[in-house]
This record gives C-alpha cells, structure tokens and sequence, in this order.
C-alpha cells in the first residue's frame, strides 16, 4: 500500500490577505513562497503562500476566491472554500515555550488556553485576525509527535 510522507499544505480562508499574511510573517516568522529576484514578494490576490520550516505550506486565500474552478497552463484545480474558525497546530521545541510566551505578549496577542497533555506536550492557544484557533505544540502531544 502507498504512504503518505508528511502534510504538505493546508489552507486559511481570510477576511484581508494583507493583514493575515502579516500576522504570521511577523508573529509566527513564517516566509514568503513566491518572491520576485529582488527578494519582494509578488503580489497575488487570490493566494498568498507561506513557507513552513520543514518543507511545508501554509495557503492563505481571501475568503469566497476559490469558489470556481481554476484553470491553469497545467491544468485544472477544482473549486475550494472554508468558512468558520479553524484551528492548525505548529510544531515547537520544548525549550522554546517560554520564549513564544514572550513572543505573542510583545505582539499584544493574548493566549486564549494553555494545555499540559498526559504525554508531557505542552501546548498554548491564541486566536489569528480571523479567529482562527492557532496552537504551538511541544512533544509529547501525540504518539507520533
């Protein structure tokens, strides 16, 4: 049977791109995928992906933007959408929880809940600018992690 290898990408559906994109480029360091040779990145309006260390993706789209089918040089993607908060989990080192701590407070981002799991994970929970549920997790969450 075939396997999969790890996530590659999920996506967000956001109110304003610019102010989301922001966010998790200056809150959470994430990068940007497209850059132009200068460096700046390009402007798209229907997709802004994020570079996630380990070789993932974080695809940011204004909401209702990915309703009908694209079709592309290559080919076609079929339509997408989301509505409601979502929640996603990113990965942390043990001995950085404190320092994340530190991070969202000179932000001014309030953390929402805290968790100690029966496998010694820890996790802290804080809302994007479209309340959606983010999580930075320790190991010790899952079995897996």
């Amino acid at each position: 049977m075939p396997s999969i290898a790890r996530l590659l990408e999920t996506a967000l559906y956001v109110e304003d791109l610019d102010r989301s994109c922001d966010f998790y480029e200056r809150v959470l360091g994430l990068g940007p995928v497209l850059e132009t040779s200068a460096g700046s990145r390009i402007e798209n309006r229907a997709l802004r992906p994020l570079h996630i260390p380990g070789g993932q993706v974080l695809l940011l789209f204004p909401k209702g933007s990915a309703t009908k089918t694209a079709v592309l040089a290559g080919g076609t993607i079929p339509p997408h959408d989301g509505s409601g908060r979502l929640h996603l989990a990113f990965a942390i080192s043990a001995s950085e929880l404190e320092e994340w701590r530190e991070r969202l407070k000179s932000h001014g981002i309030p953390i929402e809940g805290e968790m100690q799991w029966p496998r010694g994970g820890r996790s802290l929970y804080f809302r994007d600018p479209d309340g959606h549920l983010v999580e930075l997790a320790t190991p010790g969450l899952w079995p897996t992690y």
